[in-house]
């Protein structure tokens, strides 16, 4: 499908670029009617279209030549001038896209070089909306009216509206893929002939090794009744429909974002996130390589060196020689495929026993990975009847990822065997660099890694503990009741806890994580260590009011304000200083301060008769502390995975930080780093891989590779 498409795009492009020209067209700078300073390892021009200069477009420059594909991409000023800057050597492909166009015709560029460009105004409507970014699309879902909700239709009784679009939204089908792109809100070929889209929608989340995770809350927790609602957005599609609104092009400093990507990885396999750096020390490995982790798909760990434009791999192994796949049974993955793939047919494409869910970078420059160690049976010293401080508290029998780190000097990699299952990883703010993790389901676990250090001791170093309330208000930690328990005055209660997002606070030690992202209530927790972890150990928790809803990501910001990714279309906020009432007791059980919670909404259309809102469903959010990128300190960001890109929050104000090409970009994670602090803009960015399950689903189809992204943000459009 992207064949034709782009095989009619560019089609298109060439006729409309003879009709006004004659022949593909490369102008100076001056007879474009304006001059662009470049150095030499720049390309600049002008972008003009049949109605003068195009402002706020994409230029696009793109090569082979080096070790790997590589482009960088920039956006025109108001007289639609651009820069490129700081290409490396090579030759370069160079086109031009943008709302309301099709692609220009792609020409030959060289570094040093002016290369003025002609815009190609999109035919028609169609056309142009072929680029917008995937929100445009899935928006057009339409979303069961209130009034069929509670027991009123074939929709489960139980279930809400909010928890209907929790599913369809980040929990559960934006959580894994992009949807609304190309790829998505078409049916392929492939998947064979059906007797209505709704029966092909059923069969199409059958396939591969993901199919129980998007076939389970479809059908059971939905009742299967989404598969209309798929069925009658393709079907509407195919018959012409086009998104309600159309994007507007980048303005004001959305324009003065440079984009810069990198192919790595393997077509097959997809990555779950990358680190950079260590996210409090953000100089830590400064100009050095990116390290992916590709969670189920593969063991090998791809690392991305960005001066060298060279990718290689490091293959993560486990300690245990009869550790089995982390696929089946406790995983988001199965062995085989359900159902046929329509690219990669009965293919097995994913094989991992490692397992390398995310990392995280230490200060002396060690990547930390939650990963496997051995199969899931844990240790004795994890257990019932251990003599371990942690287990006599809250024992635990099993866990299916632990923690490993590399050494990118001398490439060892060591086995951190833990008793709690990890997934997201932060160092604390402690001279112990505590890592404290998530995942964990009823405890959160941490590892005091200067103990480990210095004795490579990996039971001695790591607790974990249970949540617990102090609902009988005495300021300790005492007997408690479970969480299906009515509540006792004179003890304390454990809540269900299950941290997604892991957040040490740089203020006072508390360590913050958000839960219900799979069930129950989303809300954030609170967890104040003490002095004597984990008998001192006290949760807070605080829920998100209505109507908001679906958190996932979340991170804190310098000040301790917690900032979270909502399915509702929102980046939340929660200061507990805005607190008014007891922040224990019995009534201190979650819904006791809403007044510390602010919600701005995401930018982008959002779904039809349902009031004001956006489809945005962002899987993570993280805050740049440290002014990385360049908008200042303590800035919240988003991954915006329908808006092919990232979303920063800046007094009030969303910006989008997109990623043009390939369309269908969506990421899981990001951070920051800062290469060189005295070189400006130029030593600073955020850096991203797209994270969809699928990579395929790109622009580019079967056969693309992951990409990694460094995005910058220059002072103007021009500086270079």
């Amino acid at each position: 499908m992207w064949m034709k498409q782009a095989l009619w795009l560019g089609v298109a492009a060439v006729a409309i670029a003879v009709i006004w020209t004659g022949s593909v067209v490369k102008l100076s700078a001056q007879q474009a009617g304006g001059t662009v300073q470049i150095d030499g390892d720049d390309i600049g021009g002008v972008v003009t279209g049949p109605n003068g200069p195009e402002a706020g477009v994409w230029v696009i420059a793109e090569t082979t030549d080096l070790p790997t594909r590589f482009a960088r991409i920039v956006v025109t000023d108001d007289r639609g001038r651009y820069v490129v800057p700081d290409l490396p050597k090579a030759k370069y492909k160079v086109w031009v896209r943008g709302y309301g166009l099709i692609d220009s015709p792609k020409v030959d560029g060289e570094p040093g070089k002016q290369l003025s460009l002609r815009a190609a105004p999109a035919p028609d409507a169609a056309a142009a909306a072929q680029y917008y970014p995937a929100i445009y699309w899935y928006s057009m879902l339409k979303i069961p009216d209130a009034s069929e909700f509670g027991g009123k239709s074939n929709i489960p009784a139980n279930i809400t509206q909010s928890d209907w679009l929790t599913v369809v939204k980040n929990r559960s089908c934006v959580g894994c893929h992009q949807l609304g792109q190309l790829a998505t809100r078409t049916i392929p070929a492939a998947l064979g002939q059906f007797e209505s889209s709704e029966k092909a929608w059923i069969r199409r989340v059958q396939s591969g090794q993901a199919a129980p995770l998007m076939l389970t809350p479809l059908t059971q927790v939905l009742g299967g009744v989404p598969f209309k609602y798929f069925g009658d957005w393709t079907d509407r599609i195919a018959k012409g429909e086009l998104p309600h609104s159309k994007p507007a092009r980048p303005q004001g400093v959305e324009r003065n974002i440079v984009v810069t990507t990198w192919e790595w990885g393997d077509p097959k396999k997809y990555l779950h996130d990358l680190i950079a750096s260590d996210r409090r020390y953000p100089t830590v490995n400064a100009g050095g390589p990116l390290y992916g982790s590709p969670e189920y798909a593969t063991d090998d760990y791809p690392i991305l060196d960005p001066k060298t434009h060279t990718v290689t791999s490091f293959r993560g192994s486990v300690r245990d020689a009869d550790t089995p796949e982390a696929l089946g049974p406790g995983h988001a993955a199965i062995e085989k495929p359900m159902a046929p793939s329509p690219y990669w047919g009965e293919e097995k494409i994913w094989d991992t026993k490692a397992n390398n869910h995310n990392g995280m970078f230490d200060r002396k420059g060690r990547v930390w990975f939650a990963a496997a160690v051995r199969g899931p049976n844990n240790p004795d010293f994890c257990k019932k009847g251990s003599d371990h401080t942690s287990a006599k508290l809250f024992p635990l029998e099993r866990t299916n990822r632990a923690l490993t780190f590399l050494d990118p000097k001398t490439k060892k990699y060591t086995f951190v065997d833990t008793c709690f299952q990890t997934h997201h990883l932060q160092f604390g703010y402690d001279a112990n660099d505590t890592l404290w993790t998530s995942g964990g389901g009823p405890v959160v676990g941490w590892v005091n890694t200067k103990m480990f250090d210095e004795t490579g001791d990996a039971a001695k170093s790591q607790g974990w503990t249970a949540f617990v309330l102090d609902t009988n208000g005495n300021g300790k930690r005492d007997d408690y009741v479970e969480p299906d328990q009515p509540l006792d005055p004179t003890k304390d209660k454990r809540i269900g806890g299950g941290f997604y997002a892991v957040m040490p606070s740089p203020v006072d030690g508390s360590i913050w994580g958000s839960v219900g992202v799979f069930g129950g209530t989303a809300a954030v927790v609170r967890l104040v260590p003490g002095p004597n972890p984990p008998a001192t150990a006290l949760a807070e928790i605080y829920n998100v009011p209505k109507p908001y809803f679906g958190i996932r990501g979340a991170d804190i910001d310098k000040q301790g304000v917690v900032w979270a990714s909502m399915g509702s279309g929102h980046i939340g906020s929660f200061d507990r200083r805005k607190c008014k009432g007891p922040l224990n007791g019995p009534k201190a059980t979650g819904d006791h301060c809403p007044e510390g919670w602010t919600f701005y909404q995401y930018p982008g259309p959002g779904f039809q008769g349902i009031g004001e809102n956006s489809a945005e469903s962002s899987y993570y959010t993280w805050v740049d502390q440290h002014n990385t990128f360049g908008l200042g300190e303590d800035v919240p960001m988003s991954t915006g995975n329908l808006n092919d890109g990232l979303i920063a929050l800046k007094d009030g104000k969303m910006i989008v930080l997109r990623v043009p090409y390939p369309l269908g970009f969506y990421a899981k994670g990001f951070d920051g780093r800062i290469d060189d602090p005295n070189a400006g803009w130029k030593g600073r960015g955020l850096w991203t891989t797209s994270g969809d399950r699928a990579p395929w689903l790109m622009e580019g189809g079967k056969g693309k590779k992951p990409i990694a992204v460094h995005f910058q943000l220059r002072p103007d459009p021009l500086a270079h």
